[in-house]
């Protein structure tokens, strides 16, 4: 059998992060006389020992050393005047000086919102505060910074599937790309310490299956969780995946493994929103909670320009925008210091590109703007952070709408007046939607909070966002209901999440389809105090062909009374298509402890039904509390992307290649086409095939089959039903043999 190679990846975005250094620097802390005593951290480019350090500072009697680094990076922190510390940092070679985040940290402002608060009050068995004690969560993830304040109580050891050790700690600098991605996960699971997360008296095992770079193979992911399974986790988070949508996949298939051995298994859904079917595996596995982003409370600026009104993004760190008065706003190109002539007093407006976020902000404060707006120089918007402290606010909008403003430009002179918009419970742009193919299951499961989320990473706290950081707000709920049900399974804590979760709207009121959200938002403390199970808790009805007459389809739904009184159950019509007809059990009463087991029909007449893609939910009346189940069904081929997921390769026998390629439901006609990279001309064809079974294709090709070294362009293409998609790559073929795939 053919090893797969699969290239997994972390599920997150990085607010903009060149290098380590930039990814360890804390939100900026408001300006300061440089006579205020600060602490500081100083990242050294070269490793020096302890006893240099030591020696370096004393030459310096006005600081005071505080702590030396020897894991995350070579450094140390210092107490004392800017100056000193900016003396200090040119003497012994610091590639960064980070003063230390004095603002209080907003973590808990996620757990809050999601009831993660009210649960620490409420009671388990034992008459012991839910904090997820007595549970094991397992972390598939880049390792952890075990020796972390606010991590190293809660860690109980774990395993390296990398380096096949049991140092599950972070990749340092020495061993190649640093990493911090397990540490924030693991933050936001259990952090115990400055930040609370929101378990915070769970047990972290740490499983670092990914290393350098964050990256790592199909065999890494799955070692780790057959690791996971051996050491009898309770609750396990995979915040990684790739962008392969389909249920079948080895990943999927192990992690639906661990479900099926009582481990309730939580991952991301991907970050490659906002179009339909692209959550990736492992997010696609049937039996895990797979976790896509909302929004947390947030204060969001608009501006209001020529009558329209455009979003604004704040960038990490940016202080708070704040205008009660129009400016005028000015075009400055990239934000150079020759390009910013007159604009003291007035908004900025900047191309992303050449110079650092940080870079333009600087230079456009030094010339006196009161605000930057830095508009995206590809499509769509994009999220940063700065890397020192900036008194202006720096924003980020689209390219679509920094094009407006500049056009308006070019006619007269702009004024725009600014307003602030509270917005909560928004799925994020980046976050994937499902469904998934083949299966045509509902993916995401839920939402949670994962923009702009605070937490531990090596060294100090940092926000991100991602799926990846949803994830672990999903886990760690999880830790906490295992903890007042340590009887429940897997089946019964997903339902509980589901069956509780708030269901959320867009901007513009509209609520999100069941297999962008899932269930909706999770609502911990609800599902601590639910008084019914419904599982499962979302419903398939598959696929129909319009060759069909009249089908009906059916359900299977187990309604349990976990209340200490008896119940009374009903189910109330979803909202009416033509083509269809619901039938649903009669009201029924459950003594408390009872369960049934009920079944809902589905009839379709395909041939009035006008979409590809039916979704909505039912609703269950149980006693005094309400719950939605997501339903989905779709008619005959969708529109889901009919290839994906393309890689080639070094083969297993000499002079040979491999390519890995996914097809969702297979394809009539499928190929592999080389173009020159310059003229375009069409070469010849790598590979080509018809009537392909779905699923993974891994086929070796011999050397010949690949032309000459040099750079081409690679077009993947697959048929099924009509339509025809393709991947389209830059192909590196260099003298030695070696093959680079990047995409276009």
């Amino acid at each position: 059998m053919r090893k797969r190679t699969i290239i997994i990846t972390l599920i997150l975005l990085f607010f903009q992060s060149t290098t380590y250094a930039e990814t360890l620097n804390h939100p900026p802390i408001p300006k300061e006389s440089s006579n205020t005593e600060k602490v500081s951290i100083i990242v050294l480019e070269k490793a020096k020992s302890e006893q240099e350090i030591k020696r370096l500072v004393s030459k310096n009697p006005n600081l005071q050393l505080r702590h030396i680094y020897k894991y995350a990076f070579h450094g140390f922190s210092v107490k004392g005047k800017q100056t000193d510390i900016d003396r200090l940092s040119k003497m012994v070679g610091a590639s960064i000086a980070s003063p230390v985040n004095t603002y209080k940290v907003h973590a808990e402002e996620s757990v809050k919102m999601i009831g993660g608060m009210e649960a620490r009050g409420l009671f388990d068995a034992k008459n012991q505060r839910l904090t997820g004690k007595g549970v094991r969560v397992g972390v598939i993830d880049t390792g952890i910074d075990y020796t972390h304040p606010d991590l190293r109580v809660n860690y109980g050891g774990g395993y390296d599937l990398v380096d096949q050790d049991d140092d599950p700690m972070e990749t340092v600098p020495s061993q190649g790309d640093s990493t911090l991605h397990g540490t924030h996960v693991a933050g936001i699971i259990a952090a115990n310490g400055k930040i609370q997360g929101v378990a915070p008296e769970a047990t972290i095992i740490a499983y670092r299956a990914l290393g350098p770079g964050g990256s790592g193979t199909t065999e890494q992911v799955i070692a780790a969780i057959d690791q996971a399974i051996k050491d009898k986790v309770d609750i396990l988070n995979l915040s990684l995946g790739n962008n392969v949508n389909g249920p079948d996949l080895p990943i999927s298939m192990a992690l639906n493994k661990a479900v099926e051995q009582g481990i309730t298994a939580v991952t991301s859904s991907g970050n490659s929103g906002p179009n339909s079917w692209t959550v990736g595996s492992p997010g696609t596995a049937s039996k895990a909670i797979s976790v896509g982003a909302s929004t947390p409370l947030m204060n969001i600026p608009y501006v209001d320009v020529a009558g329209q009104r455009l979003r604004l993004e704040p960038l990490q760190g940016s202080v708070e925008w704040d205008f009660t008065k129009p400016y005028e706003i000015v075009f400055a190109g990239l934000g150079k210091k020759e390009e910013l002539k007159n604009v003291k007093g007035k908004m900025v407006l900047l191309e992303r590109g050449e110079l650092t976020f940080t870079e333009k902000a600087l230079n456009a404060h030094k010339a006196g703007a009161e605000a930057v707006l830095i508009y995206n120089n590809t499509k769509g918007t994009f999220f940063g952070n700065l890397e020192t402290d900036v008194s202006i606010p720096v924003t980020a909008l689209s390219k679509a709408n920094g094009e407006k403003i500049k056009k308006e430009l070019a006619n007269s002179r702009l004024f725009a007046r600014t307003l602030l918009m509270e917005e909560m419970d928004v799925l994020a742009d980046f976050s994937s939607r499902g469904p998934v193919t083949a299966t045509w299951e509902i993916k995401p499961d839920v939402v949670a909070p994962g923009v702009a989320i605070n937490s531990t990473v090596p060294g100090g706290y940092l926000p991100l966002q991602g799926t990846s950081m949803a994830a672990p707000h999903v886990a760690g709920a999880c830790a906490l209901i295992k903890q007042a049900h340590p009887e429940w399974g897997p089946e019964e804590i997903k339902a509980a999440l589901m069956n509780t979760a708030k269901p959320i709207v867009n901007r513009k009121g509209e609520r999100y389809r069941s297999f962008e959200q899932g269930s909706g938002r999770i609502q911990i403390e609800k599902a601590l105090r639910t008084n019914t199970l419904a599982m499962p808790a979302s419903l398939q009805f598959g696929k129909f062909q319009l060759a069909d007459r009249m089908h009906e389809h059916s359900g299977f739904v187990t309604i349990r009374n976990i209340s200490s009184q008896g119940q009374t159950y009903s189910f109330s019509l979803p909202y009416a298509e033509n083509g269809l007809r619901w039938r649903f059990p009669l009201s029924f009463y459950l003594q408390p402890g009872e369960q049934k087991r009920v079944e809902i029909k589905l009839s379709v007449d395909p041939k009035q039904l006008k979409k590809k893609i039916y979704d909505g939910s039912i609703t269950l009346q149980a006693g005094s509390q309400t719950i939605s189940l997501p339903y989905l069904y779709v008619l005959e081929e969708p529109n889901y992307p009919r290839v994906m997921g393309f890689g080639l390769g070094k083969g297993d026998k000499k002079d040979s290649y491999r390519y890995e390629v996914y097809l969702p439901g297979g394809a009539e006609e499928f190929g592999i086409a080389m173009f020159e990279v310059d003229s375009l001309r069409f070469i010849g064809f790598i590979d080509w095939k018809r009537n392909i079974g779905k699923g993974q294709l891994l086929e070796e090709i011999n050397n010949d089959q690949l032309p000459e070294p040099g750079i081409y362009i690679v077009k993947v293409f697959a048929k099924k039903a009509g339509k025809e998609d393709s991947i389209e790559s830059y192909l590196f073929i260099e003298q030695s043999g070696q093959i680079t795939v990047q995409s276009k």
